[in-house]
């Protein structure tokens, strides 16, 4: 498909997160860190464990819809997989770190480690992301590279504070 993404269609626009897949240089990590800082701003006014829970069903249909007649379903430009990925390795800050200071050591390890999981797909972040080519493919590698990411960040966490 030539014009993908075509930010005229709401499904491209969301994919790509207002267009940020579209940076040429590495859009997964710029997508990475718009969605790292939204979590923190919405994280103090609404609870994001239900926001993340509606989040994974909302991007799995999103992508499913955008990439519907692409050759290469987890296109390049598509990173509203990694808003979720982030989000999901985000979440335990809320619950596990109780100063300022633990909050930013946690949040920062646990972009660092999803991005270095979702860059470089240890099993069983490959496995997925080679086996499974549709919507719920394209979102779900980068859910268990975010869910992988929590140990390490939480290691540092611990370590660091």
């Amino acid at each position: 498909m030539d014009d993908f993404p075509n930010l005229k269609n709401p499904f491209h626009f969301l994919a790509t997160l207002g267009g940020i897949g579209n940076i040429p240089l590495a859009p997964g990590t710029f997508g990475s860190i718009f969605s790292w800082l939204i979590f923190i701003f919405l994280s103090h006014f609404v609870n994001m464990l239900y926001v993340t829970f509606i989040g994974i069903f909302l991007s799995i249909w999103i992508c499913e819809k955008a990439s519907k007649n692409l050759i290469h379903k987890d296109h390049r430009s598509i990173v509203i997989d990694e808003l979720i990925g982030i989000w999901i390795a985000l979440l335990p800050v809320l619950y596990l770190a109780d100063t300022q200071k633990e909050r930013i050591v946690y949040a920062i390890a646990a972009l660092l480690f999803f991005r270095l999981f979702d860059i470089f797909k240890p099993f069983p972040v490959s496995y997925f992301d080679e086996n499974f080519k549709n919507g719920t493919g394209i979102v779900i590698d980068d859910l268990i590279a975010g869910v992988m990411a929590i140990i390490p960040s939480y290691i540092i966490l611990t370590l660091l504070t």
